[in-house]
């Protein structure tokens, strides 16, 4: 049985990898403990020009994941064959915030992801979260040819919840996606620790703790 929302709010949209995911600074600084390299190399690599234009086709679907995993590997000086599985390899469910949004969706609350995917094939990353089950909209960027922060999948995305912006509220760990998303109306969330992530999320939908 479901109960309507008692807040003003009645969406709610999570980016998934470092949200509905453990955090992915710890993520990344233990594939560089595995790989035996000096930590800083990968975030260093996504920084450069390089690095950036590589994401950003992958993001787009412009690029295969293994061709990503080609040029990403020998730009940070790893073995190509299986990098993304390899670098993803902790990004473990964030159970208090998949919790949260399983409560809010039970509270009548439209739930979506909102993803800058990393391709699917040979590794994906989305296996085994049922995201289509579990959320009433699902965004990834390369079937949307869209990519955050680009104004245009937050209206997507809203547009598929049917809720407009100023009561929508957004969960992300990049500081640069929350501006876009609060310059449209929507409120941010700042997705850093997957505990004060989901408390937070709880008192904005007025959502009883555990």
């Amino acid at each position: 049985m479901t109960t309507s929302p008692t807040a003003g709010f009645r969406a709610v949209v999570f980016d998934f990898f470092g949200v509905l995911t453990f955090n992915m600074v710890e993520v990344i600084q233990a594939f560089e403990d595995r790989e035996k390299i000096v930590r800083g190399t990968f975030l260093r690599g996504w920084a450069s020009s390089e690095g950036q234009d590589l994401f950003r086709r992958l993001e787009l679907g412009q690029i295969t994941q293994e061709e990503w995993n080609s040029s990403f590997g020998c730009l940070i000086g790893v073995e190509p064959a299986g990098l993304m599985a390899r670098y993803l390899h902790d990004a473990f469910p964030a159970y208090p915030v998949i919790e949260v949004a399983r409560q809010a969706r039970a509270a009548g609350i439209r739930t979506a992801v909102l993803s800058n995917s990393l391709g699917r094939e040979p590794y994906d990353p989305y296996a085994g979260f049922d995201l289509h089950s579990a959320f009433d909209a699902v965004v990834l960027s390369a079937e949307v040819g869209l990519r955050k922060p680009d104004p245009a999948i937050f209206r997507l995305a809203l547009g598929m919840l049917g809720v407009p912006p100023e009561e929508t509220v957004f969960v992300d760990d990049s500081e640069q996606n929350l501006a876009v998303a609060a310059g449209l109306g929507i409120t941010p969330v700042h997705g850093l620790d997957e505990k004060v992530t989901a408390a937070r999320v709880r008192e904005l939908l007025r959502l009883p703790g555990f």
